[in-house]
């Protein structure tokens, strides 16, 4: 079997998230009639249940409904009922780096007020991964410790949803920072302030983990 073959559940994703880009770009208005399965057969190059796949997961996220006997309809175009990680997948990366940023800084702030000797733990072993990962120039693994060592601290702050919205970020993180550094020099370059903020979390100094976190992403210069 060709391992270049889309998986028919994916291939109703990618059709879906087009048609929703549409929606939500203006292509089709509110209250107005989808294109019959045909037209979208040939719009999108792919098969009847694809595309019926497509229809039914935006049906579910509230962008279409369907009238039996009728057709389907555009229902909603705010985006207020889109998943938010499929809202990630189509967002600008300045934009999803801009929102992490904040989360970071307060999850810093919060880990310190709440942390245990379980999370410096964890948050002690990533800072340890991370640290020798950039000494030794070893990008994927440097990255993988970064975001673990911050999904360990939005952990920590023991606030579940502040922690789940981190992880959804974190799903898209890794790409983001592949294509944005080419080495480990950002690491290194970080790598005290990082050390900073782990001490004031630490010290359950929350004004400290705070301040080093927005020092890390550059939302304090001094």
């Amino acid at each position: 079997m060709s391992t270049n073959i889309i998986p028919r559940k994916s291939l109703a994703d990618e059709v879906a998230s087009k048609l929703q880009e549409k929606i939500l770009k203006g292509s089709y208005k509110i209250n107005q009639k989808l294109p019959v399965e045909a037209d979208l057969m040939r719009s999108f190059g792919v098969g009847r249940s694809t595309i019926r796949e497509a229809v039914k997961i935006l049906v579910n996220s509230g962008f279409l409904r369907v009238q039996q006997g009728i057709g389907t309809f555009i229902e909603d175009t705010t985006g207020i009922n889109e998943p938010l990680l499929q809202r990630l997948k189509r967002a600008e990366a300045k934009d999803i780096n801009e929102v992490r940023q904040i989360l970071e800084m307060k999850i810093a702030e919060k880990a310190a007020m709440n942390r245990t000797g379980n999370d410096i733990s964890k948050l002690e072993y990533f800072l340890g991964k991370r640290t020798k990962a950039a000494n030794e120039n070893l990008l994927n693994e440097c990255i993988d410790a970064h975001i673990n060592f911050y999904i360990a601290l939005a952990e920590a702050s023991k606030n579940p949803i502040l922690a789940d919205l981190y992880k959804l970020f974190a799903m898209q993180l890794k790409t983001d920072l592949l294509n944005l550094y080419d080495d480990t020099n950002y690491f290194k370059e970080t790598s005290d302030s990082l050390h900073k903020l782990f001490d004031g979390v630490l010290r359950e100094d929350h004004k400290k983990a705070w301040y080093w976190s927005a020092k890390i992403t550059g939302q304090v210069t001094q």
